[in-house]
């Protein structure tokens, strides 16, 4: 059984949608974001950088030892999760492959997610007096980055050319453009792409998952100081009654 630290935001769907895919038992645990559950030194145990998704491996390969795996970050997730599997990524052997599946999960975890997370705060969550400019920027490095994954797509139907989790990382960003204030219309190859991704019934699985425990506009900077304004003081211990 695995635990999967979880909620219904982009980065916890990459997880959530390879454990779909995958097959494997898993087990949600809820994470209360707005509430500062992410911050309870349990969770901090398993995820330092206080972020969701984070999976606890209670039955890993012999090859690990007895003791359960921990993993955060959700592309070191999805790596582990295919290394355990063998599925939806190349063989370690295969090094020219593994090297490119490498190259697009540091571009999304270094390009299109941070941009598209500082769109959605500032399109969403942001002061409205203070939204335009963020706005206007991340929107632009969204756009930039559509077009990347539009000139990979060029001429193959998934970002390696088959289906892999370099495909589960990047869709959840590109799943949520009309939220975030952008849109597809010019990328018609990433536009097929999201449908093909969208229709698979693993990817409806994960992304329905504690679906009405999304944050839609209700936790925003100016009413939520827990969710948003964090500095490393959000690390240290709270108080006992506080990490219930």
């Amino acid at each position: 059984m695995i635990d999967l630290y979880f909620a219904p935001t982009p980065n916890g769907w990459k997880a959530a949608i390879m454990l779909e895919e995958t097959g494997l038992a898993y087990r949600p645990i809820l994470m209360r974001l707005s509430k500062g559950d992410q911050f309870a030194p349990a969770f901090l145990d398993i995820s330092p950088n206080a972020k969701m998704p984070a999976i606890v491996d209670h039955a890993p390969d012999a090859a690990w030892g007895d003791a359960p795996v921990t993993v955060f970050e959700s592309g070191a997730i999805l790596l582990y999760l295919a290394d355990r599997t063998g599925q939806f990524a190349p063989l370690p052997g295969d090094l020219r492959a593994r090297k490119e599946l490498m190259e697009w999960l540091f571009w999304q975890v270094g390009n299109q997610g941070p941009m598209a997370g500082q769109l959605s705060h500032f399109r969403n969550y942001a002061p409205e007096d203070e939204r335009d400019y963020g706005f206007k920027r991340y929107l632009g490095e969204y756009d930039r980055n559509l077009g990347v994954l539009e000139n990979r797509l060029e001429d193959r139907p998934y970002i390696l050319g088959e289906y892999s989790i370099a495909d589960m990382m990047a869709f959840p960003w590109a799943f949520i453009a009309k939220p975030l204030g952008a849109a597809l219309a010019d990328f018609p190859r990433v536009a097929d792409w999201r449908a093909r991704i969208k229709a698979r019934p693993a990817v409806q699985r994960a992304i329905d998952l504690h679906k009405s425990e999304q944050n839609k506009g209700q936790h925003r900077v100016d009413n939520n100081s827990v969710l948003f304004n964090q500095s490393a003081s959000s690390l240290r211990p709270r108080p006992k009654d506080e990490t219930s």
